[in-house]
């Protein structure tokens, strides 16, 4: 910590000695300003050449370890999980857009769903592969800015997605007679398309929060991305008016999607009990089991990180609840819903019969060629 009157004693000996080997008379001026204003402030960094943004170009990713036994171990963990995500997420994108029965706004929405859970994986892991392989774990200060910025439009996105599925669930159990007419595609595309510039608005919000930054605590990241929390935990000034601004963003794009979640399951419970036979109820309650299970799995992991990055100080669980957030998700939502929907289950298992039929045919046509 740099206090104000270390500060003012450097500033005076640059000043009678007219050095400009350290500070420019600009600089010189301007922490002359800040001491005026703030002379009994203390200043995070360990030397006054530490203080200028301008002096930071780029960040350190501490990674998830740094054990070089375990640096093989790691390379081929994540790159398998990232391959699985990738291709079950694909899976099920083909299998909404080959079957026409799954051309419905559930599964519509899902689809967005999967297309965004890859974009949300492409933007860490495949950086954080790298790195291991490369043994380089730096980031420039515009790449941080742009992975933060991806983090936020894709993971805001899936929020917003998670909650307009829950608004389909909701008319489709409580209001079934209508379900045609109000979820038309016309409204089903543009509850995507607003949630994509929803997307776009938090992260240029966020944006905007971090290049108002002009000091930083250090440049090492205590994870293996640029999450919004670690950046935004490294600001060395604590201002009111940015606190007021983070808790009002966060609000608006984590309260509000979770109370409109929240209020549709309340009444989608309510109705699900007023039927009377359990066949009944099941079959119903069964059509939100897999959404269900995608939004506790997401807003548990996402509420661990947000916590954790403010409460708690151990980079071992910063790490795992950003692992469980940004990999762990992407990588269970395709086998939650290829698991838990028949649909799904039906549309592949044809899709896989088919091809084994294909394939009999073309074996059939070879013999009698040959013959």
């Amino acid at each position: 910590m740099v206090r104000s009157s270390d500060l003012h004693f450097f500033i005076m000996a640059q000043k009678r000695t007219g050095s400009t080997q350290l500070l420019e008379e600009r600089e010189i001026e301007t922490l002359s300003y800040i001491l005026q204003v703030l002379p009994d402030q203390c200043w995070c960094a360990r030397s006054v050449g530490e203080l200028n943004l301008t002096h930071v170009s780029e960040f350190h990713l501490l990674g998830i370890s740094e054990d070089p036994d375990l640096q093989p171990f790691l390379f081929v963990l994540f790159l398998f999980m990232y391959l699985v995500t990738v291709v079950g997420n694909l899976i099920i994108i083909l299998a909404v857009i080959i079957d026409s029965n799954l051309h419905t706004p559930m599964y519509f929405f899902l689809s967005n769903l999967s297309l965004t859970d890859i974009c949300f994986i492409s933007t860490t892991v495949p950086k954080m592969i790298t790195d291991i392989q490369t043994h380089n774990r730096v980031i420039s200060y515009l790449g941080c800015l742009t992975q933060m910025s991806l983090v936020i439009v894709f993971g805001c996105m899936e929020d917003m997605l998670l909650t307009v599925m829950a608004y389909d669930r909701f008319v489709a159990i409580c209001h079934p007679l209508h379900y045609p007419v109000i979820m038309n595609p016309r409204l089903c595309a543009s509850l995507v398309l607003a949630s994509f510039f929803i997307s776009m608005l938090d992260s240029q919000l966020h944006n905007l929060i971090v290049l108002q930054f002009m000091f930083f605590k250090k440049v090492e990241i205590s994870s293996f991305c640029c999450e919004p929390a670690q950046i935004l935990n490294l600001d060395c000034s604590d201002t009111f008016a940015k606190t007021i601004i983070t808790c009002l963003v966060d609000g608006i794009f984590g309260f509000l999607p979770i109370s409109i979640i929240l209020i549709s399951y309340y009444k989608i419970i309510s109705s699900i009990l007023k039927i009377t036979s359990l066949g009944g109820r099941y079959k119903a309650f069964s059509t939100c089991g897999s959404h269900l299970s995608v939004v506790c799995l997401f807003y548990g992991t996402a509420i661990g990180v947000y916590l954790e990055s403010s409460v708690s100080q151990s980079f071992r669980q910063n790490m795992a609840s950003s692992v469980m957030y940004t990999i762990v998700t992407p990588m269970l939502n395709p086998f939650i819903y290829s698991l838990r929907n028949r649909d799904i289950i039906n549309t592949l298992r044809r899709l896989h019969t088919g091809k084994a039929n294909v394939s009999l045919r073309a074996i059939n046509v070879n013999c009698s060629i040959k013959i």
